[in-house]
């Protein structure tokens, strides 16, 4: 085995386990930045933070981004993931919990699959693939029945259900963005694309910002530790370690396949909001949780336990001198 592809194969679950874990804790930190920060604002800073340390650091090693093409692909990649699908995201939670939200959004693989046409042999081949999208689908649909937060106080019913749509359109955003960055890649290092990419949409949160007049009243002064914090967390958790390592999975794995840390967010979701905000849960979430779990295994396991073809020759060898040695003896 290559010294690469041992290296490839031990950054593939650490990567995978940053973008259920530490993006399941995002939309907790959401909630608490929106205690001080509009949603936009609150974007803004979050990605124009994360891309101006990234491009700092790689500027001093010597890096350069000095292509107007490489800008332009990382703009549209960064306005469609970031500001079109994590800013909506950040709206969204103004009037639905941190854990509707994730759960909203967690029609990601299905959106995949509907609008990456190119991999649709690949993704129908596997018999498991499907198999596991529609039983996490099942597993969300009972998750969400059994939500305990059905309501937020002095929040009207309509603008719920506006949120909601704004949340599937986010999630929607999230797939075009995706797969733009996976079919049409920027020629620099893939931190040089991150930062670009980051910066794009934070220029780009604060332009909605300035059109939604979020800008006026706002104070910074008037921000509470709360809303810091949770700001911090999603510039150097969310918008940097997690999201590097979704664009890299992005390069190596089939996008559906990485999508489905959309299933597992809102698991980690529920647990932070458990731990950190008192939020409690019931026994149909716990179900519901438990049968997500279950189809992302599903969807998973054909690409981490795949065998080789002389494996399979040797287990199906093993089975048929078991199958010989356990027959009863028949006397002639």
């Amino acid at each position: 085995m290559k010294t690469t592809d041992f290296k490839n194969k031990w950054l593939v679950p650490v990567a995978f386990a940053n973008i259920y874990i530490i993006w399941g804790i995002t939309f907790l930190a959401i909630s608490f930045g929106l205690t001080g920060f509009p949603p936009f604002i609150l974007s803004g800073f979050r990605f124009f933070a994360a891309g101006i340390l990234l491009i700092g650091y790689l500027t001093a090693k010597g890096e350069r981004a000095n292509s107007l093409k490489n800008w332009w692909k990382n703009a549209v990649t960064g306005i469609l993931i970031l500001t079109g699908g994590t800013g909506l995201v950040a709206w969204g939670e103004q009037y639905v919990t941190a854990s509707e939200a994730a759960i909203a959004i967690a029609t990601g693989p299905f959106w995949f699959i509907a609008i990456d046409k190119k991999n649709w042999s690949y993704y129908f081949s596997d018999k498991f693939i499907p198999i596991g999208l529609l039983l996490g689908f099942a597993g969300l649909i009972l998750f969400l029945n059994g939500s305990v937060n059905t309501h937020t106080a002095n929040v009207d019913s309509s603008l719920r259900i506006i949120a909601f749509i704004v949340l599937a359109l986010s999630s929607v955003a999230w797939v075009l963005g995706s797969l733009y960055s996976k079919k049409n890649p920027a020629d620099h290092s893939t931190f040089m694309n991150i930062s670009q990419q980051l910066i794009v949409a934070g220029l780009a949160s604060f332009l909605v910002a300035l059109f939604r007049n979020e800008w006026a009243g706002f104070s910074i002064t008037a921000v509470p530790v709360s809303a810091w914090l949770g700001l911090l967390f999603l510039i150097f958790f969310g918008s940097i370690i997690a999201y590097i390592s979704y664009i890299w999975l992005l390069s190596v794995k089939p996008a559906a396949i990485v999508s489905t840390h959309t299933y597992i967010n809102p698991i980690v979701t529920v647990i932070a909001g458990f731990i950190i905000a008192n939020q409690t849960i019931n026994g149909n979430q716990l179900y519901g949780l438990l049968i997500i779990l279950i189809g992302v295994l599903l969807t998973n396991v054909t690409k981490y336990f795949k065998l080789s073809k002389r494996s399979k020759a040797k287990i199906r060898k093993a089975v048929r001198h078991f199958n010989r040695i356990s027959r009863p003896y028949q006397p002639m």
